[in-house]
């Protein structure tokens, strides 16, 4: 039997391993086309003309588009109703990189040639790539209606602000910055788009939400969502960078203006000027606290670099702006954040959703506040911390929270009061030894996302010889998604897993779902898969008891047996089950339905941005010990412990492969990942310039699992990948800071930046 717990290795390792495994880049369909995109040169300028004929002549060219000549509606994501862009720039361009026209033709080489017959007349205006500058008066407007180019605004206040700093002992403040970084996967954005003689298009793509592209291409291409089928392709990554993006619905528009499939891919240099990195964010905050520790008040000023158009700026900011406030009992806060517009490349989601930006800050102020009332920064976090059955001033309800452990199980592992006390100490005589610890909490579904539903469903089919095959609405990014929902059906139908396949996803077949996205797969799908596994069961169970002539109630499957617990010779294999459903029903097949919606929880209030916004809240402490070289200003990592809240572990294998992968990435944020520009143009667009972890940088990782069995998670379970990420900066940040005494305030944490910092203490 397939027990919950049980290490067990991604259902699909074989075919990615072997190669045999096909992507969305990969894929092909016989006649062809090949896209390409024509983007704008400047950061700024008005489109005065356009001349394609050149291109439409040249031989193997079948179709030109351009914003001038098509009357295309706006282009919007899902649950974004906002008008600030266009599928191909009509008026103006806004970033370099914005796309001006496209071509298909029949092969590349081709495509790329037309591209260079396309003339365009620019004229060009002033530019502005600094928020800060972007927001006072007489700053070049990136779109004419917006006042100041700020896009957003948010406010909240709880508490009484001004009482807390009064009656704090310690009050401490910085501003920190954090930069524009890439999710940097390994496949770049793909496409293959077919219209059929009814005037329906299906995509052939890798995504995270197959259902809100449905919605944002629907409304792109001026068609009805019924006339849109997405089959979801296997991915070669995503973390957040995923969802909705504009090549996919203009590869149908050319597909359409051609009259034959057409299939577009990024170029590395096109992914780095043109697709959705994360939001930077310069974060103005202070904190005030008690002798003895009591955490007392927070207030912030948040500026987030939006970049030239909206995407998930808003909600990105939302989360910036609220979820740091729910980590410890603090009740008095005020934020005030902007989200401005820029003559840059658009930003979007990635992995952690505003939290890595706005926990940096905020972490990195708490071991501030504990340096400055001499309390150890463990001790701090651990007086303060939210417990289950909390409350939040956001309205947020902790069905099960275990930070403390978190906090108490990675201190003992790492030996963490010990080096405090030996602590900072020269290792050699250019090098010195610090410890640091951050924590940082995360969703587990969001309810702020979009307000048509929550939840998720699932439907468990068994055929005539046994086999399972599960129907899920929320994809397999590579987080092993697949695999758990096995586990999950396997564990409920008695069965191996070997016997159960998980259909990628198809919106003419498989469930209506929003996605993978937020930690919501494990929590809210797998809670649907089990239960439609259970009804499966049910089925097969009465099915059984009929040909035993025993109640079904008497009868348990183990091992793919179904046996009577009143009759031990009483047995059925679990596929003679299913063929007598089978025939019973002329052939029809066993299908159990299942859905999950998260109780308790609510849209933000649109005005306080108040509400349980998720039915359940992982948890993570993480402690980084590193070695900073006082000549250079290398910082190494000797170490990390990572403790994770995760409810329960469903699969420890892919489990320790999250928090593998996510130290991975916040090592990059913390220390090396920037996108530089230079007057809106990136100068670093591919991975021989832009630096990412590689094997060498990562550390020795002590990974500890917390189990807080949430009541509304299955088997007690909750997320994980996300918040994974999340406290790596500040915690390299807080080791930095006990080995040397200086307080880096913006990431990356470059020698550089750490050597200059160092000069200037002395």
């Amino acid at each position: 039997m397939t027990e919950i717990g049980s290490r067990i290795r991604l259902i699909d390792a074989v075919e990615k391993v072997t190669g045999s495994l096909k992507y969305g880049s990969d894929f092909k369909l016989p006649g062809m086309l090949y896209g390409k995109v024509l983007r704008s040169p400047f950061p700024h300028a008005r489109i005065v003309s356009m001349d394609v004929n050149e291109a439409r002549r040249l031989p193997g060219v079948k179709a030109v588009v351009t914003g001038l000549e098509e009357d295309l509606p706006i282009y919007s994501v899902a649950g974004e109703n906002y008008p600030d862009e266009r599928l191909l720039a009509r008026d103006k361009v806004r970033y370099i990189g914005d796309e001006v026209a496209a071509v298909a033709a029949i092969d590349e080489a081709t495509a790329r040639e037309a591209l260079k017959r396309i003339q365009v007349e620019y004229e060009e205006i002033p530019a502005v790539f600094d928020p800060v500058e972007a927001m006072r008066e007489g700053a070049p407007r990136v779109h004419e209606n917006i006042k100041q180019n700020i896009a957003r605004t948010i406010h909240i206040k709880h508490g009484d602000i001004d009482t807390a700093f009064r009656d704090s002992d310690a009050v401490v403040e910085a501003t920190f910055k954090t930069p524009l970084v890439h999710q940097a996967y390994l496949e770049p954005h793909s496409a293959v788009a077919q219209w059929d003689f009814q005037g329906r298009v299906t995509f052939w793509i890798p995504t995270q939400s197959p259902t809100l592209a449905r919605m944002t291409y629907a409304n792109a291409l001026g068609i009805s969502r019924d006339k849109i089928r997405i089959i979801q392709m296997p991915m070669g990554g995503a973390f957040g960078g995923k969802l909705e993006y504009k090549l996919h619905p203009l590869c149908a528009l050319l597909a359409r203006k051609a009259n034959a499939p057409v299939k577009m891919t990024n170029t590395r240099e096109e992914e780095f000027t043109a697709s959705l990195p994360r939001v930077p964010m310069i974060i103005k905050m202070r904190a005030g606290c008690k002798k003895d520790g009591t955490l007392l008040g927070k207030q912030a000023e948040i500026v987030a670099d939006n970049g030239a158009y909206l995407n998930y700026g808003p909600g990105i900011l939302l989360s910036a702006t609220i979820r740091h406030d729910n980590l410890y009992r603090l009740k008095n806060v005020q934020t005030d954040s902007y989200l401005v517009y820029t003559n840059k490349v658009p930003t979007g989601c990635f992995r952690g959703f505003g939290c890595p930006q706005s926990f940096f800050a905020f972490e990195s102020l708490i071991d501030m506040l504990a340096h400055e009332i001499q309390m150890d920064p463990a001790d701090f976090r651990l007086k303060n911390a939210s417990q289950s059955g909390d409350t939040t001033p956001h309205q947020w309800y902790f069905g099960s929270c275990g930070l403390s452990e978190a906090i108490t199980r990675s201190t003992e592992k790492a030996d963490w009061y010990s080096k405090r006390k030996a602590l900072p100490a020269k290792r050699s005589q250019d090098t010195v030894y610090g410890i640091g610890i951050a924590c940082c909490l995360h969703v587990s579904g969001n309810r702020s996302f979009l307000p048509f539903f929550d939840g998720a469903s699932a439907n468990v089919r068994i055929n005539e010889e046994g086999h399972v095959i599960v129907h899920v609405g929320e994809p397999d990014i590579g987080q092993g998604s697949k695999t758990t929902f096995a586990l999950i059906a396997a564990h409920e139908l008695g069965i191996p897993i070997e016997w159960v396949q998980v259909a990628s996803l198809d919106t003419d077949i498989s469930p209506h779902g929003l996605g993978t996205f937020g930690d919501r797969s494990t929590t809210l799908t797998g809670n649907a898969v089990r239960s439609a596994a259970i009804e499966a069961r049910q089925q097969l169970l009465e099915a059984a008891g009929r040909k035993m002539n025993v109640s079904p109630s008497t009868l348990s499957i183990e091992e793919g047996i179904i046996a009577s617990s009143q009759d031990s010779s009483l047995q059925m294999e679990f596929k003679e089950a299913a063929q007598i459903v089978s025939f019973e029903r002329a052939g029809a097949t066993v299908i159990g339905h299942g859905h999950f919606v998260p109780p308790n929880v609510c849209m933000v209030d649109p005005t306080t941005k108040v509400g349980n916004i998720s039915c359940a809240y992982p948890f993570v402490a993480q402690i980084a010990e590193v070695e900073v070289n006082l000549k250079s200003g290398e910082v190494k990592i000797l170490s990390l412990t990572a403790a994770h809240d995760l409810g329960k572990t469903l699969n420890p294998l892919l489990a320790e492969g999250q928090v593998h992968g996510a130290v991975a990435q916040g090592i990059g944020f913390a220390l090396m990942e920037e996108m530089r520009l230079k007057e809106g143009k990136v100068t670093n667009p591919n991975f021989k310039q832009y630096l990412v972890p590689k094997a060498k940088d990562i550390p020795p990782i002590q990974t500890l699992f917390v189990e807080s069995n949430d009541p509304y998670g299955p088997y007690g379970a909750k997320g994980l990948a996300e918040p994974a990420l999340t406290p790596i900066a500040p915690a390299i940040a807080n080791a930095i800071y006990h080995a040397t005494g200086i307080r880096i305030t913006e990431l990356p944490m470059t020698p550089e930046k750490v050597k200059a910092a160092l000069e200037n203490k002395a």
